[in-house]
């Protein structure tokens, strides 16, 4: 068996897809995957885009990118509003979530979600802390 790095593609993902799906039937456990990209434009430009994956009983917030000139003007809020609204009811039962310490630790706490741990490091911009909110 070789070890190599390669890029994702059709074959990689297919491999994924079909294995993630056939080992999670394995164990009785509903899949309920889906992928999702929301974005704010304004006027045709993009101002934010919040990306993840949602499976099993939980969400995942991957990336969460407001523009320099958007930040602050409720953007991010908005976009992680729309998560929250389009998992609602559909049989997830939290949002899960990480960010670095000079990223957006305080947002998150003022959008409702619990700190669950902050893996510290020596540089505190760095430290990596753990969100969770529960759908309701």
């Amino acid at each position: 068996m070789q070890i190599k790095r390669i890029t994702e593609d059709d074959r990689t993902g297919e491999f994924i897809n079909i294995e993630f799906s056939d080992y999670a039937t394995d164990c009785d456990v509903e899949l309920n995957f889906e992928e999702f990209c929301f974005a704010a434009e304004d006027d045709g430009k993009i101002a934010g885009v919040i990306t993840g994956r949602a499976y099993y009983n939980e969400v995942h917030i991957g990336d969460l990118i407001v523009g320099k000139e958007y930040r602050k003007s409720g953007a991010g809020s908005k976009l992680v509003a729309a998560v929250e609204d389009a998992y609602k009811g559909k049989g997830y039962e939290k949002i899960a979530l990480t960010t670095f310490g000079f990223q957006a630790p305080e947002f998150y706490k003022k959008l409702g979600y619990e700190l669950e741990f902050i893996r510290e490091d020596a540089d505190p911009k760095l430290s990596k802390y753990f969100y969770l909110k529960r759908l309701k």
